[in-house]
């Protein structure tokens, strides 16, 4: 499996480079993945899809404004953007950054009262630094939010609020769960109305889901680690929607990665809180375990996160969507609009 075959072309006039003058506006391409069937609608019609007893899992992560602008004592800036969380309770005295031009052990940096040291250059422009502050509150006073480098301009403060989701609560993600920007507590509050279980999970998503898939055999790739937890509560749920025959359906990829990785626990009787660092990396072939529907939105050509995306749907099916996407002038990427994947 090449990664060539993972192509397709976008215009540039369709990559969202703000979000909808109101969430949750978006457009949403609804595919159905047993006959191909693709229906436009709108965002929160999301809901005519939803049945009584079916689960949604959210992402409850939240994104940390995690790129900082530090200075040299000579006046020089290195950017530094703070690594996702890893584990339950991760050092943020002592912490991993990725950083911008030269740097060396011993480095004093400077952001406003605050002084950073560079502990350890670790490699591959990554960094350990350490700080007499917590680095989140280092990073909620003097960060922005590191936008996607597709987007190509720096964060706003309107970024800062519409770079997360409405019921973003456990800090430590570098990127936002995109899927989830579009939902509102609006459509949230019609959905528990009509009978949806709406439970959460965490996964701190890192920034790893933007790198470029290097290697032409898809099966060579090596995934990046996550952290994610999932509430006794959530995995109750989704044994009980099992057993009783209704759906799973994931709001974003990062949940599917989270509910795959983790299925044999999340099945395994009694119910129980899991946690861990997921590696899973879904490509055409992979039988899903957990989850029956998908809601998602556009993916970057030849990403992780299309692969993943194509195996859910199968790519004969979802090729043909994204083509019909093109044709239609969806909004694609982390700003853009949605697709429910579902068997109707």
């Amino acid at each position: 499996m090449q990664l060539s075959n993972f192509h397709y072309d976008i215009p540039d006039e369709l990559i969202a480079a703000t979000p909808p003058a109101v969430r949750g506006t978006s457009r949403l391409l609804v595919l159905d993945r047993q006959t191909g069937t693709i229906t436009d609608r709108y965002y929160p019609d999301v809901v005519d899809y939803l049945q009584v007893g079916d689960v949604l899992v959210i992402n409850d992560t939240k994104v940390i404004k995690a790129r900082l602008i530090t200075r040299k004592p000579s006046g020089g800036e290195r950017e530094l953007v703070l690594v996702e969380q890893h584990g339950a309770h991760d050092d943020w005295f002592r912490h991993k950054v990725i950083y911008r031009r030269k740097l060396i052990a011993g480095d004093v940096l400077t952001i406003g009262d605050d002084t950073l040291m560079v502990e350890k250059i670790i490699g591959n422009g990554i960094a350990l630094i350490r700080s007499e502050r917590n680095l989140l509150d280092i990073a909620a006073e003097h960060g922005t939010v590191p936008l996607p480098p597709y987007l190509g301009r720096d964060a706003t403060a309107a970024d800062n609020e519409r770079y997360q989701t409405v019921f973003a609560r456990e800090a430590g993600s570098v990127a936002a769960p995109t899927a989830s920007l579009n939902m509102t507590e609006s459509t949230l509050r019609q959905l528990r109305d009509k009978g949806v279980n709406v439970v959460y999970a965490t996964l701190h998503v890192g920034l790893g889901t933007f790198l470029p898939i290097r290697v032409d055999d898809v099966a060579q790739h090596k995934m990046h680690q996550e952290y994610f937890s999932i509430p006794t509560a959530t995995a109750a749920a989704i044994q009980s929607a099992k057993q009783s025959g209704h759906r799973v359906i994931a709001l974003g990829t990062t949940i599917t990665r989270t509910l795959e990785y983790a299925h044999q626990q999340i099945l395994s009787q009694p119910p129980h809180a899991i946690s861990g660092e997921a590696d899973i990396f879904i490509y055409p072939g992979y039988k899903f375990k957990t989850i029956d529907a998908l809601l998602t939105n556009f993916h970057m050509p030849e990403s992780t996160v299309l692969m993943l995306t194509a195996a859910f749907a199968g790519w004969d099916k979802l090729k043909p969507a994204y083509q019909h996407a093109v044709c239609e002038k969806y909004k694609f990427f982390s700003y853009g609009d949605s697709m429910l994947i579902i068997t109707q």
